[in-house]
């Protein structure tokens, strides 16, 4: 039941991020030139809208729909993980021309070049999982 919940909701999602150009590679092109407002109007809204329900999370106790209560975990901050972290994601950002989320729009869109995408993304990871103890945390 959870499986198909998630499928869902990941499928909404995906249908609002393509017909909100959110996925378009000429959108995020347009961001990282500064030539439009768009996909910056589309993240700050989303920052927004997380930072508030993540504080009412915090501070009501809320239960998921499965009645489980949420926990938020609390990290320690450090500069030098976010900086590097920051820089390496805006980087594959801008040379991909997407984010992982959209990277499995665009494929099911039928950008197939998006497949090279996905796999240097998977290779990433599996890089970060391999380094994980010698980087800064």
């Amino acid at each position: 039941m959870k499986n198909l919940l998630y499928t869902i909701m990941g499928g909404l999602l995906g249908v609002v991020l393509y017909k909100s150009e959110a996925a378009s590679w000429f959108r995020i092109y347009e961001m990282f030139r500064f030539d439009a407002f768009h996909m910056y109007g589309i993240i700050g809204s989303a920052l927004g809208l997380g930072i508030i329900l993540v504080q009412a999370i915090k501070s009501s106790r809320t239960k998921s729909i499965f009645g489980d209560t949420i926990i938020l975990s609390t990290h320690k901050m450090s500069f030098s993980r976010y900086m590097l972290g920051g820089i390496l994601f805006g980087l594959g950002w801008a040379l991909a021309g997407a984010c992982p989320g959209p990277i499995y729009i665009l494929i099911g869109a039928g950008h197939g070049s998006m497949l090279v995408v996905l796999l240097g993304a998977l290779l990433g990871a599996f890089a970060y999982g391999a380094f994980r103890k010698r980087l800064p945390h």
